[in-house]
């Protein structure tokens, strides 16, 4: 489940319902580290895991995020090879990459986790994700998919359909062959393929496609679901007593 909003009361309330990982986004919504943090935290108490999206580029917003002990980062708009190869050294601790260390911070229980361990812990227990989202980025799926050291491969079809100038047709025809294309080269490669599905339909299509993160929805969905329903209940019932 994906939350646009930084409450971490909203964190918390979703995890208690089940879900395995609660998305948090830095990349478009303006929410701080601090705000994050607290989601984290809120979230860890439900024994839910955390995916947060940084913004591109920079080294230092991915170590803060995988310091303040999110379970998850997941990298937008991966073009190449190179670019994944980069993304690996800057998250990962040798010998996968060339992460480098603090462990002062949450995610090395505020220096009381021997390097050893943290090492160990941040490379296994941490699982990083690339966003595939342009149709750019397609010639270089399966390079991408075979570069070592990072653990799935997620579809981002709102974003591909905007660079086809089709803004919002995910079920294009060409949307979806990509979407089945970057299914593909996560399993051949041995990685998870992971997409946004919401609708009955759409999850069926998903699993039937080899995907197996599947993100079901957002809390600003459901708050304009709800909140639209209860205008609509109040709107009637009065309709009904001025009739």
């Amino acid at each position: 489940m994906k939350l646009n909003l930084s409450d971490p009361r909203a964190a918390q309330l979703a995890a208690m319902h089940g879900f395995d990982c609660i998305w948090m986004d830095t990349e478009h919504s303006p929410n701080t580290i601090e705000g994050i943090e607290n989601q984290v935290r809120a979230v860890q108490v439900e024994g839910a895991d955390t995916l947060v999206r940084p913004g591109r580029g920079s080294y230092s917003e991915y170590l803060r995020l995988l310091e303040m002990d999110c379970t998850g980062l997941m990298v937008p708009h991966v073009m190449n090879a190179d670019d994944a190869r980069d993304i690996v050294r800057q998250t990962r601790f040798y010998p996968v990459g060339r992460r480098y260390i603090d462990g002062g911070n949450a995610d090395g229980r505020f220096g009381n986790l021997p390097t050893d361990e943290y090492f160990r812990e941040a490379n296994e227990q941490r699982f990083i994700v690339l966003q595939i989202e342009d149709p750019a980025a397609m010639e270089h799926l399966d390079a991408i998919a075979a570069v070592d050291g990072f653990d799935m491969l997620f579809f981002g079809a709102g974003d591909y359909s905007t660079a086809l100038g089709i803004a919002g047709q995910v079920n294009h025809p060409e949307v979806a062959e990509a979407r089945q294309l970057v299914a593909d080269a996560a399993g051949r490669h041995g990685k998870a393929a992971g997409q946004i599905a919401t609708s009955p339909e759409d999850i069926g299509k998903a699993v039937a496609g080899g995907y197996t993160f599947i993100s079901l929805g957002a809390d600003v969905i459901a708050m304009n679901q709800y909140f639209s329903a209860q205008l609509g209940l109040f709107q009637q019932a009065s309709a009904e007593r001025l009739a």
